[in-house]
């Protein structure tokens, strides 16, 4: 799957317990989470996607706008 342009992986280990791992450059991200449901695994890896691109400065800053 690819979110914001960072392919990532999520796959059920056993009920309810679900490994991810993604790269954004050299570096490799990898963890587990529990959820129930698929959709929810997926988004909470696709939220630290998004944390982690903000740690980098990589990510569109919150509450900008090109309107004055």
């Amino acid at each position: 799957m690819i979110h914001k342009g960072v392919e990532f992986s999520v796959t059920q280990v056993t009920a309810g317990v679900w490994k991810w791992r993604f790269q954004i450059g050299d570096r490799v991200y990898t963890g587990k989470t529990e959820a129930k449901l698929d959709l929810l695994a997926i988004r909470r890896v696709q939220l630290r996607i998004d944390r982690e691109l903000n740690n980098l400065g990589l990510g569109r800053p919150r509450g900008h706008s090109d309107q004055d």
